[in-house]
């Protein structure tokens, strides 16, 4: 067995910076058995929600963030900014949309779920009903995250609201 060293991570970032890239701006930085870490930086301007079949932790290291989350049955959102030093543990399958802004970094731990589907949701910003969900397997970000968001956002009638009819933008603004 090799055992872990340690990572210096504001040398990482240092020699890193340009890994953390929209949309998502996230890079596994260490990997174990049961968990990833990934550093996240900003800006990002997702309006998917992420649900995760398992728990989430959020440690923000720079700067604040925003953490969009809806109630899984109302799909009331509520915002909360993590600020700096701040760290929440988001429950399994709490749909949610992490909103990075400019130069700002923040480290989130998952379990990993190989084989486990989760899904991008996107809710109407005037109605709040889900205007679409993707359910797929995630064993890559580039690979299977990226896809989904862009099909989405080049999809006009992926983002027509089937309740009010609203034409939802691709970018989220405060």
């Amino acid at each position: 067995m090799v055992l872990p060293t340690s990572l210096n991570f504001p040398l990482w970032l240092e020699n890193n910076r340009e890994r953390l890239q929209p949309p998502v701006c996230n890079c596994v930085i260490q990997e174990g058995a049961d968990y990833q870490i990934m550093v996240v930086g900003g800006p990002n301007s997702r309006t998917d929600f992420h649900i995760n079949p398992t728990e989430e932790w959020f440690h923000q290291v720079k700067g604040r963030m925003l953490l969009r989350m809806a109630d899984p049955q109302t799909h009331e959102i509520t915002n909360e900014y993590i600020e700096e030093g701040g760290m929440l543990l988001l429950p399994a399958l709490t749909p949610h949309s992490p909103i990075r802004f400019e130069n700002t970094v923040g480290v989130v731990v998952e379990r990993k779920r190989p084989g486990q589907k989760e899904a991008l949701r996107w809710y109407c910003e005037k109605c709040n009903s889900v205007v679409h969900e993707k359910w797929f397997v995630c064993e890559s970000l580039d690979k299977d995250l990226v896809p989904v968001i862009n099909e989405y956002k080049n999809s006009e009638e992926l983002r027509t609201c089937p309740q009010c009819g609203h034409l939802n933008p691709t970018t989220y603004s405060a």
